[in-house]
């Protein structure tokens, strides 16, 4: 008898579980890696075997599906694991978690060889995606192909009743990577993360390499210093703190929001931050803070020899740039210290972010420990689809599954560009996936990845197919969320309209076969175009003279600069931009720094503000008329808090109202909201309340990321349906 096991079943102990279990019942037979599965021969039959297997699976592993197939193949006395054959491409790539409480326990254990070693993993934990070159996951397809296993580790690797029974990258420190400190180009190994934890708390700013790539280091009372040197004198800092009581220390932390930072992906949460001089250090004027826990070995020995319980961790990258992988290149950034290692990073992953919302999750940038990861796709086929311009995430999709990248970057860079690239390919050489019909890509003409799309298209021999901005976003909802149809409010920042202006506050009818745009906010000017998006002056200006107001926000001679781009400068319907608007009325802030920061800064208002009756959005035919709400609130005498709720959820109401109306000459009865705005917990609220105060049903994203990142989603199953 021959199962074949699809699934997440290499690199998470699936064989040695599978041995444990034939040995114990006296099967006689074999087990083996064949490409992405695992093949099982049995000389007897399966369902008691199927059951035991079943209900003892490694914690890492997920069967998707078991193949039962007569066989009459020689099985020979006893029951092995026999080498693995390259076979059949599959979906069982594993994905990198955190270290497991069994290898921790063996490193703080003085008497274990293991001691102090940051290495430390066992079949059940530790990096996986971040070090695989090849399918099947056999050492030699590893990062760990040059480290040969000593004399122990082979004993380990060897013996079905050890914790390492056929564990990949088993090693200790006679034979596996090391650390070293860099400090001035001299080099030390010994005591290598005593000192650097040393010279963080003295002050130093270091750069430390972890599984997917490097961090930017250093404890909070010297963020400070650490935003002078990194340039970036607004944006927020992920914080790694040390346990759950640090995270109580810095925030206010609910159930899900703990459960997702001790789940083992270890993903940056964003939770609601304490009031204190380092909290808001790490996340200027904003409610929340990014934490998460240690997740490698050597993030765990950090902290055992810090006093401090929180240390900034930020990408290692020059801005713009992907992730440094090089051990020589990192050092040109001119950081006091490099904590460095001598194994391989092979595929890089930045951490993953989530943000919590109703009880579930919402990805803002879907990376280790969640990529690989995989869709059904809406039909059969091979396509390739690269995004938009920001935060970028590629989709491969093949064989009835949509793969989705780890997170990429901006695509301003041509490093980007090259790691979408590479990504993608890894993605084709592990799943098998060698023809490729379509490339899907944004349609806005400006775009940094057409180039890269026309270069795959010709490699593959593929066409390329255009798909408009926001009707990605809202399929890539109808995906995630697995239905059919849905009116969908697209809120963001900007994406290139068919019209050829700006969207970004849409609500759109969509299929994964068509879309109908029934209702938007009513278009402002971008005075000076991409200015307006960071002199965040210029989109109020552009409300006033609309609304027929007054704006001194400028000198004399610029106003009538200003006042002559009014009818010469693109428009733009999004709900980014009027947020950006409502955060410069309001004080909030007035310049950009960081993408999505006015709006990301409003939502402290938002969570204070309450909505004041009497007040509504009209709407005139599709268009919701913004302007005229903003110019009737903005001088009342409400509070800066109420003026902000009264406004955004007067301007949800309207457009709730629209998309149930357009959905009734349909079949459906579901309203979500998508795009880089809904990451808000507040406007998500308010259409979450609307939508369901009208007997509706709201949908929400869940694994797909809400903003851009989700887009190549959208892009790969609209590809796919026009592709048929």
């Amino acid at each position: 008898m021959r199962l074949v096991v699809h699934g997440i079943v290499q690199g998470v102990g699936f064989r040695p579980a599978v041995h444990r279990i034939a040995t114990s019942m006296d099967v006689n037979g074999w087990v083996q890696n064949n490409g992405g599965n695992v093949v099982i021969e049995l000389d007897r039959d399966h369902e008691e075997f199927l059951d035991r297997l079943m209900s003892s699976l490694p914690p890492l592993s997920l069967v998707e599906r078991v193949e039962v197939l007569d066989s009459d193949a020689a099985v020979g006395n006893g029951f092995r694991i026999i080498p693995s054959t390259s076979g059949e491409r599959g979906a069982g790539i594993p994905v990198d978690t955190a270290i497991c409480p069994e290898c921790l326990t063996e490193m703080g254990d003085p008497s274990d060889r293991r001691a102090g070693y940051p290495f430390t993993s066992c079949t059940d934990c530790g990096a996986r995606f971040t070090l695989i070159s090849e399918l099947p996951y056999d050492r030699v397809n590893t990062a760990f192909s040059r480290f040969e296993p000593c004399p122990r580790c082979k004993d380990e690797y060897s013996s079905s009743g050890d914790r390492r029974f056929h564990h990949q990258t088993v090693c200790c420190p006679e034979c596996g990577p090391r650390y070293r400190l860099v400090v001035d180009d001299v080099e030390t190994s010994d005591s290598a993360i005593e000192q650097f934890a040393g010279m963080l708390e003295d002050g130093a700013i270091g750069v430390a390499k972890s599984w997917g790539g490097m961090h930017i280091c250093c404890t909070l009372e010297n963020i400070p210093k650490m935003r002078r040197w990194y340039g970036r004198e607004q944006k927020p800092f992920a914080v790694m703190v040390r346990d759950l009581d640090a995270v109580r220390r810095y925030s206010h932390p609910d159930d899900d929001e703990v459960e997702a930072l001790c789940s083992p992906q270890r993903p940056i949460v964003l939770v609601p931050k304490k009031d204190g001089e380092y909290s808001e250090y790490a996340s200027p004027g904003l409610d929340n803070i990014g934490l998460f826990l240690p997740y490698t070995g050597m993030q765990h020995l950090l902290f055992q020899h810090l006093k401090a319980d929180a240390l900034v961790m930020t990408s290692a990258n020059v801005p713009g740039e992907p992730m440094i992988l090089d051990d020589d290149n990192v050092r040109s950034m001119g950081a006091d210290a490099y904590l460095l290692h001598d194994q391989d990073i092979l595929n890089r992953a930045d951490d993953s972010v989530i943000r919590m919302f109703d009880g579930g999750r919402s990805f803002i940038r879907r990376s280790r420990g969640h990529t690989p990861a995989w869709l059904p796709a809406p039909g059969p086929g091979t396509v390739v689809a690269l995004g938009g311009q920001e935060n970028i995430a590629g989709t491969l999709a093949h064989k009835g599954r949509m793969y989705c990248t780890q997170y990429i970057g901006d695509a301003d860079h041509i490093g980007v560009l090259e790691y979408l690239d590479s990504s993608i390919e890894h993605l084709r050489r592990l799943l098998g996936a060698d023809e490729v019909s379509h490339l899907a890509l944004d349609m806005h003409p400006g775009y940094s990845n057409r180039r890269l799309a026309r270069i795959m298209a010709e490699r593959f021999g593929a066409q390329t197919m255009e798909i408009q901005h926001h009707w990605a976003h809202a399929a890539s909802l109808l995906v995630d969320a697995g239905v059919d149809e849905a009116a969908v409010l697209t809120l963001d920042g900007s994406g290139y309209g068919d019209d050829g202006t700006a969207w970004g506050g849409e609500v759109l009818l969509s299929t994964l076969d068509d879309y109908r745009r029934v209702g938007h906010l009513r278009p402002i000017p971008l005075l000076g175009g991409e200015k307006a998006v960071y002199d965040i002056r210029r989109l109020c200006f552009a409300v006033d003279r609309l609304a027929d107001r007054e704006n001194d926000m400028f000198e004399p001679q610029d106003s009538r600069v200003l006042d002559v781009m009014m009818s010469k400068s693109v428009t733009s319907s999004s709900m980014g931009r009027i947020m950006d608007a409502l955060s410069c009325y309001l004080g909030v802030c007035d310049r950009r720094s960081y993408d999505g920061e006015p709006a990301m800064k409003l939502e402290t208002l938002l969570n204070k503000g309450k909505r004041s009756m009497g007040y509504k959005a009209e709407s005139r035919g599709l268009v919701v008329d913004s302007v005229s709400l903003i110019s009737e609130i903005i001088d009342s005498p409400l509070s800066k808090q109420d003026k902000a709720y009264t406004i955004i959820s007067c301007l949800i109401d309207a457009m709730v109202e629209q998309a149930a109306d357009a959905i009734q000459s349909c079949g459906s009865n579901c309203i979500g909201v998508t795009g880089g705005v809904s990451y808000n917990n507040a406007v998500c609220s308010m259409v979450k309340e609307k939508v369901e105060s009208m007997g509706l049903e709201f949908i929400r994203h869940r694994q797909v990321p809400n903003g851009d990142g989700g887009l190549s989603v959208g892009q790969a199953a609209i590809a796919l349906r026009r592709s048929v």
